[in-house]
């Protein structure tokens, strides 16, 4: 099993999707005339919207829960696994992917909402790209085809990448305990104790749907990210005759081969795409929930979320952990050591141990603790994420079919999470990131084509749903209104009703 996985994982990235993100990136950018450069301040003013309804959340809510969706283990055990496989200038390249894939999540996030419907169960709104596939793209076996791989990459792969960066922290500091065998696996009891815990909690909020995951998140990831930057900072202050060392480290080989041809471009991209999700299609499940008098509010919204996973909570890894050398830089495929600084025995290329050894150098065994906990609170509303969506895209598929066929559907996406969370958290980082990997590439390659062909057969409706918002600003208007029909974009129901009903 674990040798297909590996093999399914590198026919996925190929370097064709490493390319097809940074030029959808590019495109997306040049077409809106870097629309996440001119508008950033626009961005940060609608982030603290406080517009929301009984169907839907407000502007921040769906911003914190796209947040929680990014900033989770990527942030932390992702950066040392691109430094690890790809060398310090991976982080150049996450840098890059975050700039040019803001745009992309403008677009992708834009298209939710305006292709965004009301679920006739819960009555609060669905959105996503099955949605604006089927309705925008006006291809329905392509929209059932990403719900499926949505629910497989959301409900199945990734949420193990989470939880077995959550056992990895708290065990680090615990210790495995006594082995045993669980479920065929043999671990250690405290692994099996801190899962039952995680596993407990999902169980417990699942259960309220998107406004409670909306307001678990609106509290715990601002405080978390904040203060994890803090401490990034302070080891900054405290080191500054280190910093010039560190971009020289990470600018020296943004194209030379230190850890392999094109790894630094390879891995950067990848665990770029992982951590910011933009382009991955994941984004907009959140950017639809949200209530906003116009579509384009909510892409540059989430646009502003990738900013604020990839330069500041990714930069704040990297940083702490090449300031304080606490990496190693191995060969992908040789397994050879380039850089060695950490005892391989005791840091797996994958896990958060080298932020936790990077932070204890500054804080002792209070910066130990402290990643524990960001790790445990990051990745646990990530998961919460994860579940939300696969749980959109089961609403998808069934939303014709009877009431009580919606509602037994419904169960799947919270006993999948909850058991690949279980899985994750007792299997080894390497085996459970090529998971995590390949639900990634699933999604990334289904939704990055669909909205290029998006634009490129239909009437381009990011870009008309931009320059009517841009030119509602510069008229002075503060009640902005969206009418699809006049902007020939077809498909958006759920606005041409909203229009009728005013």
């Amino acid at each position: 099993m674990e040798n297909f996985i590996n093999t399914l994982n590198g026919i996925i990235w190929s370097p064709a999707l490493v390319y097809l993100c940074l030029g959808a990136g590019l495109f997306y950018s040049i077409m809106t005339r870097f629309v996440q450069v001119r508008m950033i301040r626009e961005m940060v003013n609608l982030m603290f919207s406080k517009t929301k309804s009984a169907d839907g959340i407000s502007s921040f809510q769906a911003f914190v829960v796209a947040l929680a969706n990014r900033v989770g283990v990527g942030n932390i055990a992702g950066v040392a696994a691109a430094i690890g496989f790809g060398g310090p200038s991976a982080v150049f390249w996450m840098w890059v992917v975050a700039f040019l894939g803001a745009s992309t999540a403008y677009a992708e996030s834009t298209l939710a909402q305006i292709y965004k419907e009301r679920d006739p169960i819960t009555g609060q709104y669905r959105g996503g790209p099955a949605y604006y596939f089927e309705k925008g793209l006006g291809q329905k076996w392509y929209a059932i085809l990403f719900a499926i791989a949505a629910i497989i990459s959301c409900g199945v792969f990734l949420p193990g990448v989470q939880a077995n960066g959550v056992v990895s922290a708290v065990t680090r500091i615990t210790g495995d305990g006594a082995m045993m065998n669980f479920a065929g696996i043999d671990v250690g009891t405290n692994r099996v104790i801190v899962m039952a815990v995680v596993v407990a909690l999902l169980a417990v909020i699942v259960i309220g749907g998107i406004k409670r995951i909306a307001r678990v998140a609106e509290m715990v990831v601002p405080l978390m990210a904040l203060g994890y930057i803090i401490l990034a900072l302070i080891i900054m202050v405290t080191n500054l005759d280190k910093i010039p060392g560190v971009f020289g480290l990470i600018m020296s080989d943004i194209l030379n081969p230190m850890a392999g041809l094109g790894a630094a471009i390879g891995w950067g991209v990848k665990r770029g795409v992982y951590s910011n999700e933009a382009g991955q299609g994941t984004g907009p499940h959140h950017a639809g929930a949200a209530e906003v008098q116009h579509p384009a509010q909510q892409g540059l919204v989430q646009a502003f979320s990738v900013y604020v996973d990839t330069l500041l909570v990714c930069s704040a890894t990297a940083f702490m952990i090449l300031t304080m050398g606490t990496y190693n830089v191995q060969n992908e495929k040789t397994k050879e050591f380039i850089v060695q600084n950490v005892d391989p025995s005791i840091a797996e290329i994958g896990t958060p141990a080298f932020t936790q050894m990077a932070l204890e150098t500054t804080f002792g065994s209070y910066g130990n603790h402290f990643i524990a906990v960001a790790i445990f609170f990051f990745a646990f509303t990530t998961i919460l994420a994860y579940y939300y969506i696969a749980e959109v895209n089961v609403a998808y598929l069934t939303r014709r079919m009877t009431a009580g066929t919606q509602k037994l559907a419904a169960w799947f996406p919270k006993i999948s999470v909850l058991l690949l969370v279980a899985y994750g958290s007792l299997n080894s980082a390497g085996y459970i990131w090529n998971m995590g990997d390949i639900g990634v590439g699933m999604t990334a390659w289904l939704n990055i084509v669909g909205i290029l062909l998006m634009f490129a057969f239909m009437s381009k409706p990011t870009l008309n749903a931009l320059r009517d918002y841009e030119e509602q600003k510069k008229a002075g208007v503060t009640n902005y209104t969206f009418d699809p029909v006049k902007l020939g974009i077809k498909g958006a129901t759920f606005w041409e009703d909203r229009l009728k009903n005013k």
